[in-house]
């Protein structure tokens, strides 16, 4: 698959939450050509509830009218929840973005979390750049928050070399005390979370803020004055193999961006050529991004034999949509699993086609926490689907088998629920996410799998042997037992588990929410 420089087609992002669908609220009507709406360029639009005309009638023509009601007949033609979503007349909401937002479902799951926290839209040249160089706004740093609602509590769980942050020398395991002269912890004030929250999470080049940070090695407070920029993440590192006299490798794996591919063919090639054992991944991080990158991984762990004629991802959208792909127009094919270098960015030095290297294991080891979101967690439903073990240790992971095309309309694209996906054994119900069989955080009903609840551990470095999720995967390969299981904390996904008033810090950027999902694109180089 390889994704364009512009967005002339459909791309394809994947997993968010799954939950079942709910009762419908409205607007699910039928789909017609009739003069329900008027025909593309005009200024004047007739709207009838429940009557959509083809999306195609509108796409391209770049009038607000145009632009609403294309995005009214697309999100009834192809939004999951379709049938949930109430119809409202386009002209009553004045800019096309507001009027995007009205086209979602307004339902709460059970455990009180909005049903659709994933609908978002970004310009299409920054949604370009971000998906493939993998560049976004910040500092340099990667903040776990732990507690968003004081008393707060949030900590750096890793930082990217040659960065704001650290030049600075901050490292994993730095608590934030102050953002600004606000305290992080306590406040209570709408406005000083507001502030919080545009020091943490920079929109922009050029942001300079002052933070205050407990040092993990002296536990004396350190203030520091960083200045947004252009940060270029590094998806692949830690790699060893020397783990376990040798038997065991392990990389740690932050993203399923563009510019991971090569990383992570280049890693296992080493992988490989040290004959491993077993493989630890470490995705605790990792939010997701290309579904077809989590399908190449997977290939890479099992190898063909254990993954030939067998599926990754099986694709289902709306009801409307039973057997074709309502954005392709082709009829729905599953993903298998990928065997080759497919060319993700724009130039890869790797020539496309080129097969990829496998450890050909029967079982592969999961270091997983809250952060671990949607492609990430593809990798553990489709290896799970073709009978290769996956030992789990950490924390339950997020849950989001949903997923999307970006759609560019008018220099925007639009990233809408269209779809959710399941494995070689017809499963995809994992909306509470994976979690260790002994975990002890069950108030959602996560998917239960082998493995070992342990609490992050901050205050040693990602790919210690003695950092304790690593350490705990080294010692249950050979005792198949685990340590007391540590209580692993509230489940701090991208949605709230519960939906309230009091002032959160929290990351709501477009950058966080694209980290956050699984990329396709449909078009094998």
């Amino acid at each position: 698959m390889f994704i364009p420089t512009k967005l002339n087609i459909a791309k394809t992002i994947l997993p968010l939450t799954l939950i079942s669908i709910l009762s419908a609220c409205g607007g699910g009507g039928s789909l017609n050509d009739s003069n329900s709406v008027t025909p593309i360029g005009s200024n004047t639009t007739t709207w009838t509830a429940n009557e959509f005309a083809r999306a195609s009638q509108f796409k391209g023509q770049c009038q607000a009218s145009d632009e609403k009601n294309w995005l009214r007949s697309w999100s009834n033609e192809t939004y999951l929840w379709y049938d949930e979503i109430i119809d409202t007349d386009p002209a009553l909401t004045s800019g096309v973005l507001d009027y995007f937002e009205q086209l979602k479902t307004n339902e709460l799951t059970e455990s009180g979390a909005k049903k659709d926290n994933f609908h978002f839209n970004l310009p299409t040249d920054e949604w370009e750049r971000q998906n493939q160089a993998g560049v976004s706004y910040g500092y340099g740093f990667n903040i776990k928050i732990l507690a968003s609602s004081a008393p707060r509590q949030a900590i750096i769980s890793y930082t990217q070399p040659n960065t704001p942050a650290s030049n600075q020398n901050l490292t994993r395991g730095f608590e934030l005390v102050e953002v600004d002269g606000i305290d992080f912890v306590n406040t209570n004030s709408s406005n000083d979370v507001s502030v919080i929250n545009a020091g943490l999470f920079p929109t922009q080049t050029g942001k300079v803020t002052e933070f205050v940070f407990k040092d993990i090695n002296t536990n004396e407070n350190r203030t520091v004055t960083l200045t947004s920029q252009n940060i270029t993440s590094q998806p692949v590192s830690n790699v060893r193999t020397d783990l376990a006299n040798g038997e065991v490798g392990y990389f740690q794996f932050n993203s399923h961006n563009a510019i991971a591919e090569e990383q992570l063919y280049n890693a296992f090639n080493q992988l490989a050529a040290s004959d491993i054992k077993d493989l630890v991944i470490d995705i605790r991080y990792n939010g997701g991004g290309l579904l077809q990158m989590a399908s190449q991984i997977a290939y890479m762990i099992a190898g063909n034999s254990n993954t030939q004629g067998k599926v990754f991802e099986r694709t289902i959208f709306n009801d409307k949509n039973p057997n074709t792909n309502p954005i392709t127009g082709q009829a729905l094919t599953p993903m298998s699993f990928t065997n080759q270098f497919v060319g993700f960015e724009s130039n890869p030095s790797i020539t496309p086609g080129t097969p990829l290297p496998t450890l050909n294991l029967n079982r592969v080891f999961v270091l997983t926490t809250s952060s671990t979101c949607s492609a990430s967690e593809a990798i553990i439903n489709g290896l799970r689907g073709a009978d290769v073990e996956v030992i789990q240790v950490g924390s339950g992971t997020c849950g989001k088998p949903y997923g999307f095309y970006p759609t560019d309309n008018c220099d925007t694209t639009y990233f809408t629920i269209q779809f959710t996906g399941e494995n070689n054994k017809g499963f995809g119900e994992f909306s509470d996410g994976f979690a260790p069989q002994n975990t002890l955080d069950n108030a959602l009903q996560p998917v239960l799998i082998a493995g070992c609840a342990v609490a992050d551990d901050f205050t040693t470095s990602l790919g210690d042997a003695n950092e304790a999720l690593l350490k705990t995967a080294l010692s249950y390969r050979t005792t198949e037992s685990c340590p007391a299981p540590s209580s692993t904390s509230s489940k701090q996904g991208f949605a709230p588990s519960i939906v309230d008033d009091s002032p959160k810090v929290e990351d709501t950027r477009v950058q966080t929410m694209l980290n956050q999902n699984i990329i396709l694109s449909d078009n094998i180089r």
